[in-house]
């Protein structure tokens, strides 16, 4: 594997090795893009198989922030860790203690918080170490709500793009995935009247969906199957793929997880049946949202309105999409992409 081929493939700025052998600690911090501010993502804690599979991880969610940035319109560049590792077994103060102390010696390049495996506890042991982490108790602490509201909205832009109407009531949806976001989607989409199938690898937590919102569970290989109005894919990415799209029986897919599409072309391939595609780096910036109002002061309910904005971003993407004739994540690019052009035309890249 060439590394500097992968890191110019979508001209990555940089990418920082990580390691504190006296506690194990691997991790990788890559920043993709600072046009438009400084980069910021989350920290992923994932037993990944290898090395190789933690650096590419890396590389796809820092580009996929750069973009969910720009096109939520927000001044912020794109970037993420990850740590390699067992989540549940690993000395979580020595691990992030360690990680802050890299985070920091990035002077405000790049800004961490949570993400999957992570909690608003372990940005507290990174924040001994620096001031560059956002999403702690004190401050905005657990960015799920609002990601998952920002969610519920994306899922309801769809829903009029597709039926014309943005009513979810009597509608079927199934959720993969149901963590912190998921549970809070499941909640907002179960307020509204809307039927839940659900998976996750965590039997715990299927039970307290089924319990608290009525859902009907199914074993994790079976939700693609399932016939349902719209899929949300909300756990890891590439669930999307050429084994599962030929067993969805849904018009929509729209969910929390980031990099839904295994490659590029399977976003062609649902655009071609006809199944309209939510970009994820579009309808799950709530989070970025929240943590970017922590950064500027805002109060709980600015992030929350500014996150119901992603309702109005998509009708634009579908209606982009509909005009040109392109895939919707091709449309979504398109936008995100003349936002950082636009600035980078007027401002030097961020230091």
């Amino acid at each position: 594997m060439e590394l500097f081929s992968l890191i110019g493939e979508h001209n990555h700025e940089q990418v920082i090795f990580c390691s504190e052998p006296s506690c194990g600690y691997k991790g990788i911090i890559a920043i993709h893009n600072t046009v438009l501010g400084p980069a910021l993502g989350g920290t992923r804690f994932w037993n990944y198989a290898s090395d190789t599979e933690a650096f590419i991880d890396a590389l796809r969610l820092s580009r996929g922030m750069t973009y969910k940035a720009a096109v939520a319109g927000l001044n912020l560049g794109g970037g993420k860790s990850v740590i390699i590792g067992d989540p549940k077994t690993a000395p979580r103060e020595e691990f992030f203690r360690a990680h802050g102390r890299f985070v920091e010696s990035l002077k405000g390049r790049y800004i961490t918080a949570e993400d999957v495996n992570t909690s608003v506890d372990d940005m507290e042991f990174v924040a001994m170490e620096t001031e560059h982490v956002t999403g702690r108790a004190a401050t905005s602490g657990d960015p799920s709500p609002v990601t998952a509201y920002g969610v519920y909205r994306g899922i309801k832009a769809a829903a009029m793009s597709k039926y014309g109407s943005d009513s979810l009531s009597g509608k079927t949806i199934t959720v993969q995935g149901l963590g912190h976001v998921g549970y809070y989607l499941c909640q907002n989409l179960a307020s509204e009247g809307a039927r839940l199938v659900v998976t996750d690898i965590d039997q715990e937590r299927i039970q307290r969906v089924v319990h608290d919102f009525g859902a009907q569970a199914v074993e994790p290989n079976a939700i693609y199957g399932v016939e349902a109005d719209i899929y949300a894919p909300s756990a890891l990415g590439a669930t999307i793929n050429d084994e599962t799209i030929p067993q969805l029986k849904v018009q929509i897919v729209a969910g929390a997880a980031n990099n839904v599409l295994a490659e590029a072309r399977h976003g062609d391939e649902l655009h071609r049946r006809g199944i309209l595609y939510a970009p994820d780096y579009v309808a799950n910036a709530g989070g970025l949202i929240n943590v970017y109002g922590e950064l500027h002061g805002w109060t709980s309910e600015r992030a929350m309105r500014k996150a119901g904005e992603i309702y109005s971003t998509l009708l634009r993407i579908f209606e982009l999409s509909e005009a040109e004739g392109v895939p919707s994540y091709l449309a979504a690019d398109r936008i995100a992409e003349q936002r950082i052009a636009s600035i980078g035309k007027i401002q030097q890249t961020w230091v």
